[in-house]
């Protein structure tokens, strides 16, 4: 009877105990933290909304934590995980929830999503090492509508906020403009480092972020370039910044910005226009 009342309706034993029978721990390497608390992954998995009969793409599950909640949610998973030593309890989660979890043994810095992933929502706890380079990604690119409905992502509480930060502000930088110009992010949740195992040594934060309408006459490709220019030196004048890319003090001064101005000052309408001069 209390074994059973462990198990819940299920039937699947507690996260702990699966990560004690297989023999897992965090790996530092591969940026790993793991989510217990099933509450907090409940919690998690409503951020996007509805989700029964909705496909989620999850990068890095780990012992599937956040997994359990996504199904648990009626999603349809695909899980990419490149540590094979949470394969075994990945597939435990498979054979439980039939035909729901499809698992993807790669690195998701290879994966092509649009070809393999398809329309999804993203739910992820993403490890650290590789949160910020997936995102850059999943932002960039031409084609729009991306193949990506919403992204659901866990960042350490820094980099989530330079992510939803405002002009002005020492957090606003090339990360909050490329996040902005064609899609809306916000804060979702802040999650305490003791949530975690191990517990990192800085909070966390869950940014939610959908598709918007993508601005007339720019080009992603440019934009990127902008703002890896504008704020790669962000403490100088943008004349100065700037002065390696052609155009684009001759594009400040179109605009009636002021070149002795810094990136940082600049609304992310302003960097849009510039790169549509550019």
């Amino acid at each position: 009877m209390r074994a059973a009342a462990r198990r819940g309706v299920t039937g699947l034993p507690p996260l702990r105990e699966v990560i004690a029978r297989h023999g897992l721990s965090a790996s530092k390497s591969l940026g790993q933290n793991f989510l217990l608390d099933e509450q907090l992954l409940a919690r998690i998995a409503r951020i996007p909304g509805p989700l029964a009969g909705e496909r989620v793409y999850e990068v890095g599950p780990g012992p599937g934590g956040l997994t359990r909640a996504l199904l648990r949610a009626g999603a349809e998973v695909v899980a990419v995980e490149r540590d094979r030593r949470c394969l075994a309890p990945l597939g435990e989660l498979a054979a439980a929830f039939a035909g729901r979890l499809e698992l993807i043994e790669a690195d998701a810095m290879a994966i092509d999503e649009a070809a393999q992933i398809g329309q999804a929502h993203v739910v992820a706890n993403l490890p650290y090492n590789v949160g910020t380079a997936l995102l850059v990604r999943w932002l960039g690119g031409e084609a729009w509508p991306p193949w990506w409905k919403s992204l659901t992502l866990m960042f350490q509480q820094e980099v989530a906020q330079r992510i939803v930060a405002e002009p002005g502000g020492a957090a606003y930088g090339r990360l909050a403009v490329l996040a902005q110009w064609r899609s809306a992010p916000k804060l979702a949740m802040k999650v305490h480092r003791s949530a975690f195992v191990p517990a990192p040594k800085v909070m966390s934060a869950l940014v939610h972020i959908v598709p918007a309408a993508r601005p007339e006459g720019v080009k992603a490709a440019t934009l990127e370039r902008l703002t890896a220019a504008a704020f790669g030196q962000r403490r100088k004048m943008l004349r100065r910044s700037l002065a390696g890319l052609p155009g684009a003090i001759e594009a400040l001064a179109t605009l009636g910005i002021d070149s002795e101005r810094r990136a940082e000052t600049l609304a992310v309408a302003d960097f849009v226009a510039l790169a549509r001069l550019l």
